[in-house]
């Protein structure tokens, strides 16, 4: 774990457990997008980064870019959908949300992609997950943030007015309906002080 992590200072429980999902809110993002926002749905985020942070067969990746290879900034980790997690309560919570959305998604969420940001300089670029079904169905793509907080910027596909919403310490965000496909996402690269968060990513199978 890297030293600079700092807890949150309303999160001081090593009890890793979810609240109920019935306070989650909606905002209607226009061209049939939306998000679900339920800050501080994990208690214990901070003792979960720590087990994930040092346990998570974590791998650094590189990628092709025009003419050179580059380093992915931040570290990867993927689990399908019959792959053992790496903590019971991310069963839980995906099960969890699999029951919550269940009339409106019609499917479970299946895999589990991690990605553990360590300081500032680690980000990804703007996207849509649109590789498979989501790139022309609508679906869900639910983010578990643990760590320290960290930006995540929503704008139309195409550019335009991006919002942010900060995500850590057991924050839960759903992007839902034609988000993946009319809008794009990102954590953005910041000087400011960032301390490490690793996130977590539900997405039903065949989304990418």
């Amino acid at each position: 774990m890297p030293a600079h992590f700092q807890g949150s200072l309303f999160d001081q429980t090593d009890e890793i457990r979810l609240g109920p999902l019935a306070e989650i809110r909606r905002t209607d993002l226009g061209r049939g997008a939306w998000i679900d926002l339920l800050p501080g749905w994990l208690s214990g985020a901070d003792a979960l980064y720590e087990r994930l942070a040092a346990e998570v067969p974590w791998r650094a990746e590189r990628r092709r870019m025009y003419d050179a290879e580059v380093a992915v900034p931040r570290l990867l980790a993927f689990y399908r959908a019959a792959d053992p997690l790496p903590h019971p309560v991310l069963d839980e919570a995906r099960s969890a949300l699999s029951a919550h959305y269940a009339a409106e998604l019609g499917e479970p969420f299946t895999t589990a992609g991690l990605c553990h940001y360590r300081d500032g300089r680690d980000s990804v670029a703007w996207h849509g997950d649109r590789v498979g079904r989501g790139g022309r169905e609508d679906t869900m793509v639910a983010i578990l943030s643990v760590g320290e907080p960290r930006d995540l910027a929503l704008r139309p596909a195409g550019g335009g007015p991006a919002r942010r919403v900060p995500l850590g310490h057991g924050d839960l965000i759903v992007m839902g309906g034609s988000c993946q496909r009319t809008f794009e996402h990102a954590i953005p690269k910041t000087r400011r002080g960032a301390g490490p968060r690793v996130s977590v990513q539900f997405r039903p199978h065949g989304v990418r």
